[in-house]
């Protein structure tokens, strides 16, 4: 949905200007030139973000303001102000606007504003949406609205009527277990068991035992018989997290299992069938372990039936808002609370941090958030960790963009960057997908960098 906002201002060249440039950046604007109009543009329909003078014939942009909230909660608004009335968007501030432009402002100044008035609109819908249970539930929790999430959601949509191998590969914490769980839950095999098991986590012997079961007797600690996982799920999923990480013997064994549906519980002579489906999930790359012999080519060709990548979080910033608002939603829920969003200020960090533990550690930071602050409504920097601040307060500090480099010749990795996708855009003539291509990288990737650097 392309978003809406609302420009007011009485001068007709700001208004012109301003609309102009967010047209051109893909949003629906209208316009007002007094607080009457505005409000009655709030009335009409619902609008993402407004941006407000302060000083405005008739009603003043204070009074609008609080007008304009008490109709549309949820609506996100930045005041515009000269800088003889810089107070007065200050306290337009202290009653609920999120941000505010000094007049005179660049058009990148007002881009990067309006940017995080609408990750914070977004913020606030999707909280709604799932407060008032209208929250779309099909594919479970895959959130995101980038092309590799959308990519992800048609690889799951269709192998829900199918029964083959699947692969997933990702860095820890991306969401590969959500994905897993998307595919059993939209399938046939939904109302039979999802079982897991990290591979990683047990020694050898245990981890045999827990996926293909063992007599009594198998072993010193085998005092009964036990069912393993494949036994367990009758004709559901069994989800194998981790896989690079499973011993040969067990490599061996579970190649069997996938050629023909049988398996032998340890210590055990008899042959027992299986119908689970196998989802494999690695943060491993299989096929360099492949050619190190530290996995066996024929398991990793038996495994890579359909293999879906789930990206860095970094790589799909765009998805962040939603991501944050989900979380938001999640303990809102649980510990009982009404926080409605994050602020602007505070998405404009998340969306600058480098997420080296992706959404699982952004889970972490908004359920963080929550534990320590009792009365918290609404998301702020200072609820952030202090350690993701710094670091993206360093990495401000270093961009040559923000402040040129020290001493002359930048050769920091960001400049170095920067100089590669000039040249990739350069060479493909402006053409993201061919640039993305020169660059290997994703087009989502790609425009997440264009805008990094100021590029677009």
């Amino acid at each position: 949905m392309t978003p809406r906002v609302l420009v007011v201002d009485d001068e007709k060249l700001i208004r012109w200007s301003v609309s102009e440039r967010l047209h051109r950046r893909g949003y629906e604007v209208v316009t007002a030139e007094s607080g009457e109009q505005a409000l009655d543009q709030v009335s009409s329909g619902p609008l993402d973000a407004m941006l407000l003078d302060v000083r405005l014939p008739g009603i003043d942009g204070l009074e609008t303001l609080k007008r304009a909230l008490q109709a549309q909660p949820e609506l996100i608004v930045v005041m515009m102000s000269a800088h003889s009335t810089v107070d007065g968007a200050v306290e337009a501030m202290k009653h609920g606007a999120v941000d505010f432009l000094v007049k005179p402002f660049s058009l990148d100044v007002l881009d990067s504003a309006v940017g995080r008035a609408i990750a914070a609109a977004t913020t606030r819908r999707h909280i709604i949406l799932a407060a008032s249970g209208a929250a779309p539930q099909a594919m479970g929790a895959i959130i995101g609205d980038t092309q590799a999430m959308g990519q992800v959601r048609e690889m799951v949509a269709r192998l829900a009527a199918g029964t083959a191998t699947v692969l997933i590969e990702g860095e820890s914490g991306s969401g590969k277990e959500v994905v897993a769980r998307a595919i059993h839950s939209t399938s046939g095999r939904a109302n039979a068991p999802f079982l897991q098991l990290n591979c990683a986590t047990l020694p050898e012997q245990l981890l045999e035992s827990e996926l293909f079961g063992h007599e009594r007797g198998a072993f010193t600690d085998a005092k009964v018989q036990k069912r393993g996982l494949f036994e367990t799920a009758g004709g559901g999923t069994v989800m194998l997290d981790e896989i690079g990480d499973l011993p040969a013997p067990g490599q061996a064994k579970l190649l069997r299992l996938l050629e023909n549906k049988t398996f032998r519980r340890v210590g055990g002579v008899a042959e027992l069938k299986t119908d689970a489906r196998v989802i494999a999930a690695t943060n491993a790359d299989l096929e360099e372990r492949v050619a190190e012999g530290r996995f066996r080519a024929d398991l990793f060709f038996r495994l890579n039936v359909v293999r879906i990548h789930v990206p860095a979080l970094r790589d799909r910033a765009a998805d962040l808002p939603a991501l944050a608002a989900h979380f938001v939603s999640r303990y809102n829920q649980e510990m009982k609370r009404a926080v409605r969003g994050l602020s602007a200020a505070a998405l404009d960090v998340l969306t600058t941090y480098q997420w080296p533990g992706n959404v699982r550690e952004l889970r972490n930071v908004v359920e963080r958030a929550f534990i320590l602050n009792p009365d918290l409504t609404e998301i702020h920097p200072e609820h952030l960790p202090s350690e993701l601040r710094d670091a993206v307060a360093t990495a401000a500090d270093a961009d040559p963009v923000a402040g040129g480099a020290p001493n002359g010749a930048d050769l920091s990795l960001d400049s170095a960057e920067r100089r590669l996708i000039l040249q990739a855009m350069e060479q493909s003539r402006g053409n993201q997908s061919q640039a993305a291509r020169l660059l290997g990288v994703t087009r989502d990737t790609l425009r997440y960098r264009l805008k990094k650097y100021a590029l677009e």
